[in-house]
This record gives C-alpha cells, structure tokens and sequence, in this order.
C-alpha cells in the first residue's frame, strides 16, 4: 500500500491559511498543513523534541511551528528553527521529522507515503485534467478497506442491491440489471491493475456490456452520466478496520457544476460521515421497500454500498466465504494484490507503479455501459473510441480488428 500515491485529503479541507488538520493514513498518525506559499506538507503528528502534537501548530516564518518550544519544520521535515538552543548550535541540523512528498490533482492532495524516491504519479485522465472537470468528495466507512473496494467488482449484486422501482432520472437504468440477474463476468489483466466486464442479455439477441476498472492499489472506476463521464471510487485505509471513501466524478466534455454537486451530496453530514449509518440502521423503510428501493435505504448507491460492507463487521473472515461464479471479479482482484505483495518482497515494484514518463500513459482506465447489438464482440466495443497512436501500451492495429489493443488485454482463464 505505501507503494502507490495514496488521497490523504479532500483540497477543500486544507485551503490556504487553514489550520494544519491532523490526519490518520495507513494506520500513522499524521499532520497535513499548507505552508505560507500554499504548498501541502505532509508531517509524523508528534513533534520530534517532545511528542506536542503538531496539528495545533503556527503556520509561520516558511512552516509548521510546535506550540510548545518553537520548533520550525517545513514540508520536507528540515528542523528549520529550534529557538531553546544555544547561538551557534547544529543541533538542528541532525533532526529530520517524518515527511511525505504531497501532490493535487481532482480536487485531492495526494501523498507518497513509501521507501525511496517516489513514482511518478500515475498521468489518468482525471488526475492531469482541469480542476473544473472534476469534483471529489469523500466518506467514512467503518470496516477494512478491501470490503468497499470488492463491491466495485461484483456486478452481480446491482440486480438486487441497487434496484429501484422509481429509478432517478439518469444513465442507470435498474430495468436492465433486474432483467438478467445472472450476466456473463470476465476479468481481464491491464497495466494498472484489471477491466472486468459484465455482459447481461437484453431483447433481440442485444447484449448490455459493462466495463469497470480496477487501478492499484485500492480503487474503481464505475459509470457515469455518460460516454464522456466516469466516477471513481477510491478507498483509502485509516487502519485496518476504517477507511475513507473517496469519490471523484470526472467529465472531460463540459465543467462540473460543483455547488450543483456539492447540494446533491446530501447523504454525507459535515464530517463526512453517512447520515444513514450503522447506529440508526441507516433509516430503512419497510414500506419503501415495496415501491421505491429493493433495500428500503434510500436511493443513493453509496448508503447501500456501506450498508453491505459494514454489515461484514470491521474485518470479516474470508474463510467463511463460499465464492461463485458471480464473484470472479473479487477473485482475480484478490490474486492481482497477492502477486503485487509477491513482487514487494522480491525488491520489485509491483504492478501500476511508473517511473519512466514514456511508460506513464493509461488510455484504457475506462468505464462504460453499453447495449451492443446482436453480433458485436463485447471485447472489442470500447476500444474503437481511443484514437490511433494514442497510448504507449497500446501495440500496432490487429489485422483481425482494425483496433489498436492494450498489449496485456486477453480475458482471463
């Protein structure tokens, strides 16, 4: 996990000349600031002279100043003042608290949380676009990390987990899902991680194929509002049995309407945590349950999604499991991340982590809904939307296709 540029916040929540906000990432206690020239620093939340907690610090004089005796740090973790020692002393010199490179982009501050020199931070689309195409928000889920992110994975459960009867207006339409409870699932190796397509029958001989994206170390890219929108779910461990769920929607066709965005938001109170939740049995409705929504919660996705996963407790038991054939998604996610632990081990990086900038290239982080007609291969669909020449993972065009295909995209065993 500390691998990969991890969300540590939403932008929002460090603006320029805020409070430093204390911050719990990956099970380390942490202090996040923006200094006097606007850049985020990310810093171990315990003063090195005398553990003060530095989250009730000054922003003053190029850093992060300890209430306690003064001393100075600055984004890196330089001591760059320590006011109690004597004229002349290097005492300073010698202290290097814990620091952690942090970037923006989406909305978020990113942080690099590992050994060594970082990677460069993955170039998707909605990280590099514009910050008025995107809009993030984020919120708290009690239970291990994994568990939110494995719903991302499961088509299946959208048959009967989010079916509405009144479906919102929107792309969703619950009809489709509640039509075939039992769609054909393929998961397909990438770069960054997998595609996992579901395929459900539709009349005429039609197929409504889906197509998700797993990028590591822990999130999804799901659908939008249409071809030119996707959203993406990014699940972040506080520690092992609590994370944050970040959700980022990107259009690269038009500028989001972010105070439109920001009044939808209604599910999530100011701490970000569900106004329906675990303690008030996140507010279900029996009668609703006949003429709204399957589950009687409501008709927001991410209720429905934290109603599952912590239901499954803080850490559920896997060997109590018995996994089908609808969870092949979860499977193959499962054995991406014991083969990336695998190469961690073996001094490797593992898989989505980039250095060479020619390499740092991702058309294929996808997400699309789709009804084909008869006879159109669902392995092919989506790809004839990347223009030629695009993409260093992308090879020369397939003589059986006409299509320029990712070089690791072959469906799964």
């Amino acid at each position: 996990m500390r691998r990969y540029w991890q969300p540590v916040a939403l932008a929002e929540e460090l603006p320029a000349g805020g409070a430093p906000l204390p911050i719990r990432l990956l099970g380390e206690d942490l202090v996040l600031f923006r200094d006097q020239e606007r850049r985020p620093g990310l810093l171990g939340l315990h003063c090195a002279h005398r553990g003060a907690d530095l989250s009730y610090g000054r922003i003053e004089d190029g850093g992060l100043r300890c209430l306690y005796h003064g001393w100075l740090y600055d984004v890196q973790g330089r001591c760059l003042e320590q006011p109690g020692e004597p004229i002349g002393s290097t005492f300073s010199e010698r202290i290097r608290h814990t620091a952690y490179p942090c970037v923006e982009g989406a909305g978020l501050i990113l942080a690099y949380l590992g050994p060594g020199e970082p990677p460069l931070l993955p170039a998707y689309e909605f990280l590099t676009a514009p910050s008025e195409l995107s809009f993030a928000t984020k919120y708290f889920e009690d239970c291990n990390y994994l568990q939110g992110n494995e719903g991302n994975f499961d088509p299946q459960h959208v048959s009967f987990l989010h079916r509405l009867f009144k479906p919102a207006d929107g792309p969703y339409d619950s009809a489709l899902h509640a039509h075939d409870p039992t769609p054909r699932i393929e998961p397909v190796d990438t770069e960054f991680g997998m595609h996992l397509y579901a395929i459900r029958g539709v009349a005429d001989g039609r197929q409504y194929v889906k197509v998700r994206s797993f990028f590591m170390p822990s999130a999804g890219v799901v659908g939008g509002r249409g071809d030119e929108d996707y959203n993406i779910n990014w699940h972040v461990p506080i520690d092992d049995e609590q994370h944050w769920r970040y959700g980022i929607a990107f259009s690269r066709a038009e500028p989001l309407p972010k105070d439109v965005m920001r009044r939808a938001d209604a599910v999530i109170a100011q701490d970000h945590h569900l106004l329906r939740k675990r303690a008030n049995r996140y507010l279900q409705d029996r009668d609703e349950m006949n003429t709204q929504s399957y589950t009687g919660m409501g008709t927001e996705f991410v209720v429905h999604d934290a109603w599952v996963t912590e239901g499954q407790g803080k850490i559920f038991d896997r060997t109590e499991e018995h996994l089908g054939y609808t969870d092949r998604g979860v499977i193959h996610l499962r054995n991406i991340m014991l083969a990336a632990i695998r190469e961690v081990e073996q001094g490797r990086d593992p898989r989505g982590v980039v250095r060479d900038a020619r390499q740092n290239d991702w058309p294929d982080l996808v997400a699309k809904d789709d009804i084909l007609p008869a006879g159109v291969e669902w392995t092919d669909y989506w790809k004839r939307g990347i223009p030629n020449g695009v993409g260093s993972r992308l090879q020369s065009e397939d003589p059986a296709s006409g299509l320029r295909i990712p070089r690791r995209f072959a469906p799964s065993e």
